[in-house]
């Protein structure tokens, strides 16, 4: 009893010790990522105010005169030099004022990006999850079947997914299943809040378009993943154990396998923002991407500055869950100084 008593100390002891290296590497990655927000957001300050252009005088166009134009531009602030304007707009983001969109009503970007943000993130996630689910079985069966009719077919479909534009399968999927056999609506966005029925609907072309490409890239990647570790010497010697086809898959390879996925998995959440860009003008979904492709054409500083935070931290973050999954997937990876 005491010799069990004095090892859980030790025990506990040496867990703590474990967890250290990857407290400390997250810390250090949470510190560079503002780092890098910051610097990114203050090259999106400076470019949008070096672009050819005035916002001022393309609102009033032909209605206002030189006055109006330059009333205007004080009221909004434009007129002052550009680090007053960079000091301001970053005291004010410190304080969680991302200001408020030139244009109308003067809404408070935290209010567009409230609602926006959610839109492209409940495609890209299930756009994500649509890929994942095709990728993973197709892979290993084109892996498990190498140079057969099934992986000639995972092959084959890999290459057309890629090779089609978003938008180009995000109209024939509205001409098909929203205008010829009515399953579906054409355009729009119901929140999850009011259903997840009527949020599927609605999400769920558009997450295809987005997401086929997706699993192309993945599905691709796991046949090449899975062949490298099928052929590795661990996987001869637990076969040799006498282990099951299934253990062998899911317990020895896939895991080995998952690996450089999961890399290009976070490289690739880039993919599906940019197709989602795309792919929600054209299913009138007014999400994070139009919203900036709006406030671009538009000269909408704050409303551009407000949303490159937003995909800086989603991008940030996304490279932060991969650096966890590592972890999670094989556990002979730490993280030390």
């Amino acid at each position: 009893m005491v010799g069990a008593g004095s090892s859980e100390p030790a025990l506990a002891a040496s867990q703590r010790r474990e967890a250290e290296p990857m407290t400390r590497f997250l810390l250090k990655r949470l510190l560079g990522s503002i780092v890098v927000m910051w610097v990114v957001a203050t090259l999106v300050f400076i470019m949008l105010r070096l672009v050819p252009g005035d916002p001022i005088a393309a609102m009033l166009a032909d209605v206002g005169g030189a006055e109006e134009v330059a009333a205007l531009r004080r009221k909004l602030g434009l007129d002052q030099p550009m680090y007053v304007q960079y000091a301001k707009w970053f005291w004010n983001m410190l304080s969680g004022d991302l200001g408020a969109s030139i244009y109308g009503s003067r809404v408070p970007v935290s209010q567009i990006l409230v609602e926006s943000v959610p839109r492209t993130l409940s495609l890209a996630t299930l756009s994500a999850v649509i890929a994942i689910a095709i990728a993973v079985p197709a892979g290993i069966i084109a892996a498990t079947k190498k140079n057969t009719a099934a992986d000639n077919a995972v092959s084959f479909a890999a290459f057309l997914g890629l090779s089609m534009p978003d938008f180009w399968l995000a109209i024939l999927l509205i001409i098909l299943f929203a205008a010829t056999l009515q399953w579906m609506p054409a355009i729009g966005y119901v929140p999850m809040a009011e259903g997840f029925w009527p949020w599927l609907q609605h999400l769920i072309l558009p997450a295809i378009a987005v997401g086929t490409g997706f699993s192309a890239i993945i599905a691709r990647m796991i046949r090449s993943s899975m062949l490298e570790v099928l052929n590795a010497d661990f996987m001869r010697v637990a076969a040799s154990k006498g282990l099951t086809r299934r253990m062998l898959l899911i317990d020895h390879a896939l895991p080995n396998a998952l690996i450089p996925v999961v890399t290009v998995m976070g490289i690739a959440l880039a993919l599906l923002m940019a197709g989602a860009v795309v792919v929600e003008n054209v299913f009138a979904i007014k999400g994070l991407g139009r919203v900036l492709i709006q406030g671009i054409l538009n000269r909408d500083y704050p409303v551009v500055q407000g949303a490159v935070l937003v995909v800086s931290a989603i991008f940030i973050l996304s490279n932060l869950v991969v650096d966890v999954l590592y972890v999670i997937i094989d556990p002979r990876i730490r993280y030390e100084e």
